[in-house]
């Protein structure tokens, strides 16, 4: 081969070398034009407060995402392109030393010294392409991850029901006009408050009154609950108090409250004890459901009303269990009833918040 024929074989690899960096610096720039579009639908997400828009901001975010994965992609098969290159390169210029060298051996030590410098910066061009490919390569798998992660939150959203139905028992058993609980009070007020929330539909409220232990299991395999709610009165044993077919009272257990629950647990997500000295039932409760409600001491009829009510308006606008907890803490210290220390949230260990919340909107 001649001289002129090795020094056009170098040029051309150079051309090529220069358009694939050119090639690679406008498709960096658009991977980094993706990412900031995926940040920003992120961020719009994470500070919305409807989950339909949360959930489109964050199917926007992974398609850019994906955008992103498919553009290193692309940067990744350039980078290996230019690895090509500069060995063909390196390979071409070693030929065009030889032939140089036969033909100008005068000025043989001189290339030999050039050449020399040359490819110990092309071996250092080499070293730093296999760190940007490795730094490429971490970067598609921490892409992998992030699609990894909102699929996850878009199948866990999509997982949640369109309606949820809250199973209100009731039982005041042996009283009086006097003495009597304003069950039916709280079940209006509860009612009430779910028609006025956002998402109005999604929440069905099912009333069982004058509930003896058998009417449980018969309205739990009826209704298939999100929630079961209990109002009543409770002792300082641990005990729901029922009635039995006389009107009598009817004492039932922590264990039997606790397996009763368990056996229910495929649907039920929530135990609501809106009862007097109910913390321990709701504690065992969470080993086998995600989170529990109860009452570390006596509640008086109103806070019990205004907590529950609370608590439901906030789950009907689509928010978790925590936070309809706080919001229904913070509604009885807004009406100047002292007793926002009472209720007590137990939640399952392990459980994650998106776990939490109870009602999707129909149709995302």
């Amino acid at each position: 081969m001649s001289l002129d024929f090795y020094r056009r074989q170098v040029i051309q690899i150079r051309k090529s070398i220069a358009n694939l960096q050119g090639n690679k610096s406008t498709t960096m720039a658009k991977v980094s034009e993706a990412n900031k579009k995926a940040h920003n639908a992120e961020a719009a997400a994470a500070k919305t407060a409807s989950l339909s828009t949360a959930a489109s901001k964050t199917r926007e975010a992974e398609r850019f995402h994906n955008d992103a994965a498919r553009l290193l992609k692309a940067v990744a098969n350039l980078e290996k392109k230019l690895g090509d290159e500069q060995k063909k390169l390196i390979d071409a210029e070693n030929k065009l030393v030889q032939e140089e060298g036969r033909e100008r051996k005068r000025h043989a030590e001189k290339e030999k010294q050039e050449e020399k410098k040359r490819l110990e910066a092309e071996k250092r061009q080499a070293r730093e392409q296999e760190k940007r490919m490795s730094t490429i390569n971490a970067s598609l798998i921490r892409h992998d991850h992030l699609h990894a992660e909102t699929a996850s939150r878009l199948e866990k959203l999509r997982r949640l029901p369109e309606k949820i139905v809250v199973a209100f028992f009731a039982s005041d058993p042996g009283s009086t006009s006097e003495t009597r609980l304003l069950l039916d009070e709280e079940a209006r007020s509860i009612q009430q408050n779910i028609r006025l929330s956002e998402h109005r539909d999604a929440v069905q409220l099912e009333s069982r009154w004058a509930v003896r232990p058998r009417d449980i299991l018969q309205a739990l395999n009826e209704l298939k609950p999100t929630v079961v709610h209990f109002s009543g009165h409770g002792s300082d044993q641990d005990e729901l108090v029922l009635q039995d077919d006389h009107g009598n009272l009817k004492f039932v257990s922590k264990d039997a409250i606790v397996q009763t629950i368990s056996v229910v647990s495929d649907s039920v997500k929530l135990a609501f004890f809106n009862t007097c000295f109910s913390y321990n039932q709701a504690m065992a409760c969470v080993q086998h459901i995600h989170a529990a409600i109860g009452m570390n001491t006596s509640i008086g009829d109103e806070a019990a009303k205004v907590f529950a009510a609370q608590f439901y308006s906030a789950i009907g606008f689509g928010l978790s269990i925590p936070v309809a907890f706080k919001q229904a803490k913070a509604a009885l210290m807004l009406e100047g009833i002292p007793e926002e220390s009472t209720p007590e949230l137990y939640l399952r260990e392990g459980v994650e918040e998106d776990e939490l919340t109870l009602v999707r909107p129909s149709g995302t």
